[in-house]
C-alpha cells in the first residue's frame, strides 16, 4: 500500500544526572568534590533512504524515543553520551510539527538531519564548589530531550509532473518513455499510486517524471484521488497537462484542461506560476478540426501545445526534447527550508508557576514552559538577553524567587543558566 502521511511522536533522550561525589583517599583529607557530569541524551536524527517508497512503515510504530545519557560517577567521571536514534524515511519526506504545521525539516539531501535534539548532561557537583561552598552536596539534573508530535509528508523528487483527468494516457506516456510499468486500462483510476520514471536523454542526461493519479473535478477538495497525491505535483519543476484531445469519453477537451488547472490552483496557488507544456493525446481519435480547435485556445492561454499518440509513441520525441530544453533553464527541484521556532512578545507570556529549589544557596528555578522558551533564546546576544529578563519578570518568575527568599547577590540556576540575583 502506498502510504504517504503518517503522524508520528518523537522524543529525544534525557541528559544523563550530574554525581554528587567527595574524593575519599587514605592519606588524603578533605578531597573535595568530584562528582562527574551526566552524559548527552541521544537525538532523533532523520536519514533519506532510497530504498524506501512510502511511509507504510510508520502505520504501525508510531513513538520512537532514544535512549537517556548516563549519569556522572564519582572521580570526576562523566556519564557516557547516548546513541544517537536513526530514522530512516523516503527521499522527499517532509516533516513537520503536527500541532502548527511548522516546518521542521525537509529530508531530500543525503546528510542525517537532527530534527530533536538530546538534552545535556547535568553537572556535577565538582563545578558547584566556591571558597565560600567548600562541600556542595547537590548537582544538577540533566535537561530532557526536545519532544514532538510530528507528520510525515512525503512529496516525490520529481522533475516533470504529468497531470489530467483519469484515463488521458499519463500512464501510457510513461510507460513509452521510461523503463516504469504502471497498470493501464480503458478504466478510471487504474493507477491509484503516484508512479516515476527516469526518462532517458542520452548519453549521462535524464530526469525523472511523475504520473500524478485521481485528478478530477473536484480534487482540490478532496474528490476523487487528488487531494492525496496533489501534493506530489508541489516539487515538480515543470508540469505537462495531458488531454484527451478527441473527447472520446464525451468530455470537452476545453473544459476538461480549465478544471484541472482551477483544482491545481485551488490546492497551492503557486502552482499557477509553474512552467506547462499542453499534450492533446487520443490524436488518432479526434478530427482536424477538434485538434486545431484545441490547439488556438492552448496558444491563445500562453501554453505550447504538442499534439501526440502516447500508445505508439507518436510525435513523443518533440515533446521530450522541449522538456529537456525547459529543464536546462529552470531552477532545481523545490527544498523546503526549516521554519524557526516562533518567539512569543515577551509583554505576551502569561503568568506561569515554576518549580523552586534551594541547595547550599543556590536557588534552582524549573519547568517545562521555561525550557521551550531558553530554546529560543542566544544567551550570547545582548538583546536576546534581555528578551529573556522581560519574559522572567513578566512570567512572575522574578517575584517567585523574592517569595522563596532570594536576595540580592544570591545564586540563582535556571537549567544551563546561572547568575547572581540583582533586585
Amino acid at each position: 500500500m502506498f502510504v504517504d502521511i503518517a503522524k508520528i511522536h518523537i522524543k529525544a533522550g534525557n541528559g544523563g544526572d550530574g554525581a554528587v561525589s567527595f574524593h575519599r583517599e587514605k592519606y588524603i583529607a578533605s578531597g573535595g568534590p568530584d562528582g562527574g557530569d551526566g552524559g548527552k541524551g541521544g537525538d532523533i536524527v532523520f536519514q533519506a533512504d532510497d530504498n524506501l517508497s512510502t511511509l507504510s512503515d510508520f502505520r504501525y510504530k508510531r513513538k520512537y524515543a532514544a535512549q537517556s545519557g548516563q549519569n556522572g560517577r564519582g572521580g570526576r567521571s562523566s556519564g557516557k553520551k547516548a546513541e544517537d536514534l536513526v530514522i530512516r524515511v523516503p527521499r522527499g519526506t517532509v516533516i513537520k510539527e503536527a500541532e502548527t504545521g511548522r516546518i521542521i525539516a525537509d529530508i531530500s539531501g543525503d546528510a542525517p538531519v537532527v530534527v530533536a535534539k538530546g538534552g545535556k548532561g547535568g553537572w556535577g557537583n565538582v563545578h558547584f564548589a566556591t571558597p565560600t561552598r567548600q562541600t556542595p552536596r547537590f548537582a544538577k539534573p540533566g535537561l530532557p530531550g526536545e519532544e514532538y508530535e510530528v507528520q510525515l509528508e512525503l512529496k516525490l523528487l520529481a522533475d516533470v509532473g504529468l497531470v489530467g483527468y483519469p484515463n488521458v494516457g499519463k500512464s501510457t506516456l510513461v510507460s513509452v518513455v521510461s523503463e516504469a510499468k504502471p497498470v493501464i486500462a480503458n478504466y478510471h483510476f487504474t493507477t491509484i499510486n503516484p508512479v516515476l520514471g527516469v526518462v532517458r536523454m542520452g548519453e549521462g542526461n535524464s530526469f525523472v517524471m511523475a504520473d500524478i493519479p485521481g485528478l478530477i473535478e473536484g480534487a482540490g477538495e478532496g474528490l476523487g484521488l487528488g487531494h492525496r497525491f496533489l501534493r506530489h505535483v508541489e516539487r515538480c519543476r515543470l508540469l505537462v497537462h495531458i488531454v484527451d484531445v478527441s473527447g472520446s469519453e464525451g468530455r470537452d477537451p476545453i473544459e476538461d484542461f480549465k478544471t484541472i488547472n482551477g483544482e491545481l490552483v485551488k490546492f497551492n496557488p503557486e502552482l499557477a506560476e509553474r512552467p506547462m507544456l499542453v499534450a492533446g493525446n487520443k490524436c488518432d481519435l479526434a478530427t482536424d478540426e477538434q485538434i486545431e480547435q484545441f490547439k488556438s485556445f492552448i496558444e491563445s492561454e500562453g501554453y505550447e501545445f504538442f499534439p501526440i499518440m502516447a500508445a505508439i509513441r507518436y510525435d513523443v520525441d518533440a515533446l521530450l526534447n522541449r522538456i529537456w530544453e525547459l529543464l536546462s533553464k529552470l531552477p532545481p527541484i523545490i527544498k523546503y527550508e526549516a521554519e524557526p521556532v516562533p518567539v512569543l512578545q515577551a509583554e505576551s507570556v502569561g503568568k506561569h508557576t515554576v518549580d523552586i529549589k534551594k541547595h547550599d544557596g543556590v536557588y534552582f528555578v524549573e519547568g517545562q514552559w521555561l525550557l521551550n522558551i531558553m530554546r529560543t533564546v542566544d544567551f550570547y546576544d545582548y538583546e536576546s538577553m534581555q528578551y529573556f529578563q522581560r519574559v522572567l519578570i513578566n512570567s512572575g518568575v522574578i517575584d517567585a524567587l523574592r517569595e522563596a527568599g532570594v536576595v540580592q547577590g544570591d545564586t540563582v540556576s535556571i537549567y544551563d543558566l546561572e547568575f547572581d540575583f540583582v533586585d
